[in-house]
């Protein structure tokens, strides 16, 4: 694709002097929490990004015109909009959002595409979609679009309300390494370990740096992901959240909740279930995401 952006004078000034760019997505601003959490974690992700030495570029659609580096009051705008009045924005989206001048925020899928058209190749993110339970047919477009457009997104793992083993499995097929963050499993979002095996693991940052490194020299039209496990101090157990998963993709069922809406619909209960548990542990992985893709971008530099 082919974008006339317009990029923060804080990104403008990270590109001039070759500091490394983390790009951030917005979805989580405008369907993913509510007022004033989802400003408060956008800013905090920010600031973890720019700890590691790295310059944040929280990226969406504003009236039409694509963002690289929303400033505070572009995102304060997007955390107070009322729910549902922006669009959220995948591949399928910025055509009709860009020309007819509507705003967009950016879910993985499109946060990889406007990331690889301003030339940032590393993206932190909560966790990836994927294959919906009990809907094989229900895929989201991050796992396409992970196949096909060359961004490392640092995560922590695909939501756990998805169907993970099918998620590995799409993963595999479109060819995307997968690699566990100090971890041999995959992290499944609010609980640290899914017990399914990652093909590839590291240690520490100067492994994944390596691993990165390798990645850019190859030039592949692929993705990758590094999967980071919940802080501990914040994870719920696996026990718990199949419980309270089961209960809550039961009630978007019998709601009637398909497509886009239901990852928002079911994490929204997900957090009602768990008392706000959950909450917590999505604001703590985010913003641990996001000091693990900053600190891995700027070794990748050195």
């Amino acid at each position: 694709m082919n974008f006339d952006l317009q990029f923060g004078a804080h990104v403008l000034k990270a590109k001039m002097s070759g500091q490394p760019i983390v790009a951030l997505e917005t979805t989580v601003v405008t369907h993913g929490m509510d007022y004033p959490h989802n400003i408060d974690t956008a800013l905090a992700m920010e600031q973890a990004v720019r700890d590691a030495g790295a310059c944040p570029a929280s990226l969406g659609i504003v009236d039409g015109q694509p963002v690289i580096g929303m400033s505070e009051e572009q995102l304060r705008a997007f955390a107070k909009s009322p729910r549902g009045s922006i669009a959220k924005c995948s591949r399928r989206d910025f055509p009709a959002l860009i020309g007819l001048g509507k705003s967009g925020s950016l879910t993985v899928a499109g946060t990889m595409i406007l990331a690889a058209a301003a030339s940032i190749d590393v993206f932190a993110t909560g966790g990836i979609g994927g294959v919906h339970r009990g809907h094989p047919f229900d895929v989201s477009a991050d796992l396409l679009e992970l196949g096909k457009t060359p961004v490392t997104v640092v995560c922590a793992g695909a939501k756990s309300i998805l169907d993970l083993p099918l998620t590995m499995e799409v993963l595999e097929t479109q060819g995307v390494p997968v690699i566990g963050f100090g971890c041999k499993n995959l992290p499944a979002f609010y609980t640290r370990d899914s017990s399914i095996a990652v093909p590839h693991s590291v240690a520490n940052v100067d492994e994944a740096a390596s691993i990165l490194t390798a990645w850019r020299k190859l030039l592949g039209n692929n993705g990758m992901l590094f999967t980071v496990p919940v802080p501990e101090d914040a994870a719920l157990t696996n026990d718990e959240m199949e419980k309270v998963i089961d209960t809550a993709i039961k009630a978007a069922d019998a709601d009637g909740v398909h497509g886009a809406a239901v990852t928002p619909y079911v994490l929204g209960k997900v957090v009602e279930l768990t008392n706000g548990r959950s909450l917590k542990a999505n604001i703590a992985l985010l913003i641990n995401n996001a000091k693990t893709a900053g600190e891995i971008a700027v070794r990748a530099t050195q």
